[in-house]
């Protein structure tokens, strides 16, 4: 069965809102509890995967100023989740790092989602799967890829 790209269009709007917010349910029920933001957890996971970034660098990948990150990382360093180190060779330079217990958190909340995904996709083929990851894989690239 073929539909055009308009239906496909309005099946993907219409399900991307549920989609979106049962993952989020299961999420918030399990990992959040109030204690980090979906744009906080943005930067904690940014830090992980590229430790010692530069403000700049953080506020490059989650599009804001780095004034609007200077906050962000504000509220993160009061909880004690992230630190802030200058350069040596220059002070001039804030480097952002992850505290052993913003280290901590973000383990947490991989494990509770991958266990989530666990959870969702083990009740779907293995090949659905493959398929699923194949053309997600595709569509972050062709997004990533592609300028404003």
């Amino acid at each position: 069965m073929s539909i055009t790209i308009n239906e496909f269009a309005d099946k993907l709007n219409n399900m991307m809102p549920v989609m979106i917010k049962e993952f989020s349910r299961r999420q918030a029920g399990e990992i959040y509890k109030g204690k980090i933001t979906l744009p906080q957890f943005l930067i904690l996971g940014f830090l992980y995967n590229n430790s010692n970034s530069k403000m700049c660098a953080i506020a490059k990948f989650m599009s804001v100023t780095t004034a609007a990150m200077t906050g962000m990382v504000d509220r993160l360093e009061r909880s004690g989740y992230v630190k802030r180190e200058p350069e040596p060779e220059d002070r001039r330079i804030i480097k952002v790092v992850l505290t052993s217990k913003g280290q901590e958190l973000v383990n947490k909340i991989n494990l509770r989602r991958r266990e989530m995904i666990v959870d969702v996709f083990g009740k779907i083929s293995g090949q659905d799967r493959m398929d699923y990851l194949r053309v997600l894989t595709k569509i972050k690239d062709i997004l990533t890829a592609t300028p404003l």
